[in-house]
């Protein structure tokens, strides 16, 4: 199952296939930040852990408008489990990074240049898709900003504790 974000989405099996892919790194962002933040051993300070509790929340809703958005398409999606496999290869979502925060910024930078590759692919492609462009490529965007502002707020975060 080769899905490439280097080339024009060139149909709606595969953009549905690429918004499966978001669905789980929204979901491994989402079971993370939510693992950190109940981690009765982790010595986290109020500001973090509301972080990370945002961080889940936010990974939730953007699941739900991925998942919304796969929904209208008229495609045959992937198993689960294929998609999953293909995001721990690509994107390395089973990796253990040094520290809460560290291991944060890595989600976060993740979804955001997933979001950024595909708002990409999509504009670069002339396909006609089964939902309304326009709505798929805001909505998109709306989700990179929300990662963006993720990244800098771990950012910020990670400077106040040096």
């Amino acid at each position: 199952m080769a899905v490439s974000l280097t080339v024009p989405v060139g149909s709606d099996h595969q953009l549905a296939r690429l918004l499966q892919i978001g669905i789980v790194l929204e979901e491994v962002v989402e079971a993370r930040a939510s693992k950190h933040a109940t981690d009765a051993e982790a010595d986290l300070t109020d500001d973090v852990r509301a972080m990370l509790d945002d961080a889940a929340a936010e990974s939730a809703a953007h699941r739900d408008r991925l998942e919304e958005l796969v929904e209208e398409l008229d495609a045959e999606t992937v198993a689960f489990e294929e998609i999953e496999a293909l995001v721990e290869a690509q994107y390395e979502a089973d990796e253990d990074f040094d520290g809460v925060l560290y291991d944060q910024l890595c989600n976060e930078e993740t979804a955001y240049k997933f979001y950024d590759d595909l708002i990409e692919a999509v504009e670069a492609s002339d396909v006609q898709f089964g939902i309304d462009r326009d709505r798929l490529l805001e909505t998109l965007a709306t989700i990179r900003e929300e990662e963006a502002e993720g990244v800098e707020e771990v950012t910020e975060l990670m400077e106040e504790r040096r």
